[in-house]
């Protein structure tokens, strides 16, 4: 039976809830509320109630009310109809009402209790089957409609997914399309700029686009030519003699056509009006010699005509310029400028470079002015192109970057092993650092990073270097050897770069330890410790006990605050390369230290004339990192070289635009190389020519190859100041990586010596190595290569003779011998006079003789040899002018091998 309840049974009846619910208790049906459902047999239960209860006594029936027993119902329907307008009016909406009246009529108020509820329960049971019917209509409906419910779910999720997928493929259509649209764009916008850009510094570009576009007008006016004497065939004949009236109608009527034609064709090729036509020609119709086919005479006279005054043109001037470059920018043949730059005293061929100074004075010396561009020119488009906009985000606190200086074998690294709680000092060769070392620590009073840079003398550089990228220097000096001359250096290197010091006095566990005498020493290079009423905070540590290792960390930390280090973060990132190398597998391996900003993984990087997107980053320790914040160091992967430790890094957000900006570094390099070494002057030649030293000069040609760039820069300085006049330390090849087969072949080609540090040679260069002979050798300390380069020199230089004074005799008196002449008698006072060696006669400090010793005599006896202190006899061969207060010098000559002594 179906089920109803209160409330839209109310609804129904158009009557409220409360009296719906209320008549339905009184007539003994149980309802709660307007939720309760109710049964077919509740209403009847309801109307039998109502019935009863409208009940009145039966009278006549005239007295009856027409109305009695009579139920109406009202029913009112309104719905929308909405009409479109014609022609474009706007649609209308029209209200539709319907409304429906039913009555239903008891039959007779007289029909007895009992007939009644047997309608009822005919009613009821009539209701009930219909119920029933109604419920299996409605079950089998409702299945009905879910399965067309689901058919249609179905149908309209395959008509989405197809929409969908009709609508991805249009959008990856439409973005191919614009990819490529885009692309094609760029393309001709690259090929536009290249085009400009080579007609501005192409010349002879430039002019080949100058007659391709004079070749491309020809054609035109050659088709125009064509189309004109087409034109003039196919035009017919002259008519015969008009009569007056009939010229005077000709005469207003308006040109034709063909005659504008032939005016356009008469004002010069293409429309434009003939330069330069001689006097008393022109492109006009001759009408007196006119053909009668209508032919039209123009003359072809050149459209230009020649310069009579000088052009003056304003050069750009590069700092460097080949020969043939400048010739075309000045529009002059370059033989021509090859005789003035001759006339200059300059020797230099078509594709030789000059130096901008040279450059600028061959263009004013050919009557043209000379703009000197800058080499940062260039570079500044590009670079604000690269850079992007300059973010300056949130300053935030940084960590502090410190850098450890001081004298070889002081302590440093042990210092920051200790640190570290590592052994990085057990693994360097001879116990000293080669190279730079940047180690992020994180300690018990906070993030510090640290920089190791070595102590020897020829790594200047690299400390130089080290000092420029710090925030605050630890001096170390040694207890027990207080100041060197690299602890100068260090404090020197400090006090350039303006970074705080704090001194770290090592060694203090020692019991020759002097920390009073290292301040003292301090106070000579102004370096004044708190103590003594200065502002340089001076900690004495122990490497082996850790003695106050917590002090010194305080004292940075502290300096570091007073500093107020703040660096933003959510910027691309900015930092210097502290080292390089060229690793096997690996490929060029960088570490960079950040200055600020945020170097992610996947970022453009750009340093010197190399760029790269970072691949990988990796901290001191090996580990992969994916970002690294301020002042953290990280080993970067991706770069196309090896840039020099010291250059700049810079995230990029145009990576085409890095690419040209690192092309443009490297060609800029290349050519001051060139201009450097190419460019040679008359005086020069004759300067060489003067002293000797064209083709007599002896070289030591050097190939140098390190394991990291700095190793590289720092032998090479140290290999180039050995002092020599006569030899000439030539480093052929400073780079990083290990030795190969090309290296071998460029070795016995220059004739050079190849020396490998801390690298070695691979197998195919060991074999050539074996079969040319070329001489290799391998080192990991610096001390060894810069003693035995200097013996190589030595070797190159030969031997010397020199003078050494064996002894000196003072003449106290002189005899005379009838076989031997004058005999001086002496006394040696200072080394010892022997009998066969050269001698000098000395008379107030002056040589008036030289000669050989003829006789030696003790007493009556000749000896070989005398003694200082001894009185001897001498006799000087072929000279007897010898006088009382002479002095006899005995000295040999020796052969010397000539040495070259290492600058400290």
């Amino acid at each position: 039976m179906s089920m109803v309840t209160v409330q839209d049974f109310a609804d129904e009846l158009k009557r409220p809830v409360a009296e719906i619910l209320a008549q339905f208790k009184e007539a003994g049906v149980s309802v709660e509320n307007a939720r309760s459902q109710i049964s077919a047999s509740d209403k009847v239960s309801l109307l039998n109630y109502l019935r009863t209860k409208t009940r009145a006594p039966v009278t006549a029936p005239a007295a009856a009310p027409a109305n009695r027993g009579s139920i109406t119902l009202k029913r009112k329907e309104t719905t929308e109809l909405r009409l479109g307008g014609a022609r474009g009016a706007p649609a209308k909406t029209v209200s539709i009402e319907v409304r429906k009246k039913r009555t239903f009529v008891k039959s007779e108020l007289e029909e007895t209790t009992a007939a009644a509820a047997s309608a009822v329960a005919q009613a009821a049971e009539e209701a009930a089957i219909l119920d029933e019917e109604a419920q299996a209509l409605q079950a089998e409906a409702a299945e009905r409609a879910r399965i067309e419910l689901e058919e249609a779910k179905a149908k309209a999720a395959a008509e989405a997914e197809a929409l969908r997928l009709r609508e991805e493929a249009k959008l990856q259509e439409q973005e191919a399309e614009l990819a490529r649209q885009r692309e094609a764009a760029e393309e001709a916008d690259r090929k536009r700029k290249e085009h400009e850009d080579r007609l501005k510094t192409d010349p002879i570009y430039r002019a080949k686009m100058d007659a391709e576009s004079a070749r491309r007008r020809a054609q035109e006016n050659i088709a125009r030519a064509a189309e004109a004497a087409r034109l003039l065939r196919e035009s017919p004949p002259p008519a015969a003699p008009a009569t007056p009236a009939v010229a005077a109608a000709a005469a207003k009527k308006p040109p034709a056509a063909a005659d504008t034609r032939s005016n356009d064709r008469d004002r010069g090729r293409g429309g434009r009006t003939e330069l330069h036509i001689a006097e008393g020609k022109g492109g006009k119709r001759d009408k007196k010699k006119r053909k009668p086919t209508g032919q039209v005479r123009v003359e072809n006279a050149h459209m230009f005509e020649r310069p009579v005054a000088p052009i003056v043109r304003e050069v750009d001037v590069p700092e460097a310029i080949s020969v043939g470059e400048l010739a075309n920018r000045m529009a002059v043949k370059a033989t021509e400028l090859i005789k003035i730059m001759m006339k200059n005293g300059i020797m230099a061929t078509i594709n030789q470079t000059l130096d901008q100074d040279t450059a600028a004075l061959m263009v004013e010396e050919l009557g043209h002015k000379a703009r000197l561009s800058k080499a940062t020119d260039a570079e500044d488009s590009l670079v604000q192109a690269v850079e992007g906009a300059k973010q300056d985000g949130p300053q935030e606190q940084r960590p502090p970057v410190v850098t450890i200086m001081g004298h070889v074998d002081h302590g440093k690294t042990s210092l920051l092993d200790y640190i570290r709680k590592t052994r990085v000092a057990a693994g360097e060769a001879g116990g000293i650092t080669q190279h730079i070392g940047a180690y992020h620590v994180k300690t018990a009073k906070g993030v510090v990073t640290f920089l190791d840079t070595p102590g020897h003398a020829a790594f200047t550089r690299m400390r130089a270097r080290g000092a420029q990228i710090t925030d605050i220097v630890i001096l170390v000096v040694a207890a027990d050897d207080s100041v060197m001359p690299q602890t100068r250096e260090a404090i020197q290197h400090a006090k350039a770069a303006g970074a705080p010091l704090v001194v770290a006095i090592t060694k203090i566990d020692k019991h020759d330890a002097k920390a009073d005498r290292v301040k003292n020493d301090l106070l000579q290079e102004e370096v004044v410790a708190e103590d003594f009423g200065g502002d340089v905070q001076m900690v004495g540590v122990s490497s082996v006990t850790g003695q106050g290792i917590d002090e010194l960390l305080d004292a940075v930390l502290l300096q570091a605050e007073v500093l107020e280090l703040k660096a933003p973060i959510d910027v691309p990132a900015r930092g210097s390369i502290v080292e390089s190398s060229l690793e096997k597998g690996r490929g060029p391996v960088a570490t960079v230290l950040v200055r600020g900003g945020t170097l992610r993984q996947g970022d453009v990087i750009l340093t010197g004339p190399h760029f790269g997107r970072v691949r990988a980053m990796f901290d001191e320790a090996g580990r992969p990192v994916k970002e690294a914040g301020p002042s953290i160091p990280v080993a970067v992967l991706g770069l196309s070289g090896v840039p020099d430790a010291g250059d700049d890094v810079v995230v990029v957000a145009d990576e085409r635009k890095a690419r040209e900006l690192a092309l443009l570094r490297e060609t800029k390099l290349r050519d001051q190389k060139l201009a450097a070494s190419q460019a040679v002057r008359m005086d020069q030649i004759f300067a060489q020519m003067g002293d000797g030293s064209s083709g007599d000069a002896k070289q030591l040609n050097l190939m140098i190859k390190t394991d990291v760039q700095g190793s590289a820069e720092a032998l090479a300085d140290a290999l180039r100041k050995l002092p020599s006049a006569e030899v000439k330390v030539n480093v052929l090849v400073s780079s990083i990586g290990g030795i190969s087969e090309s290296d071998v072949d460029l070795a016995l080609a220059s004739k050079a010596i190849i020396i490998g540090f801390n690298v070695r040679a691979d197998s195919q260069a060991r074999k050539r190595i074996q079969d040319s002979g070329v001489d290799v050798r391998y080192y990991s300390i610096i001390y060894e290569v810069i003693d035995d380069v200097a013996a190589a020199i030595g070797g190159l230089l030969g031997t010397e003779t020199r003078e050494q004074i064996v002894g000196i005799a003072q003449v106290r008196d002189v005899f005379r011998s009838s076989l031997l002449g004058n005999i001086a008698g002496c006394l040696v006072i200072e080394g010892s006079v022997q009998k066969s060696l050269p001698i000098r006669v000395l008379r107030n400090q002056t040589v008036i003789y030289e000669g050989v010793l003829e006789s030696l005599r003790r007493f009556k006896d000749d000896v070989a040899k005398v003694e200082a202190g001894t009185e001897c006899g001498i006799g000087v061969k072929n000279y007897n002018d010898v006088k009382p207060g002479d002095q006899i010098e005995c000295f040999q000559r020796v052969e010397v091998r000539r040495t070259v002594k290492a600058e400290a």
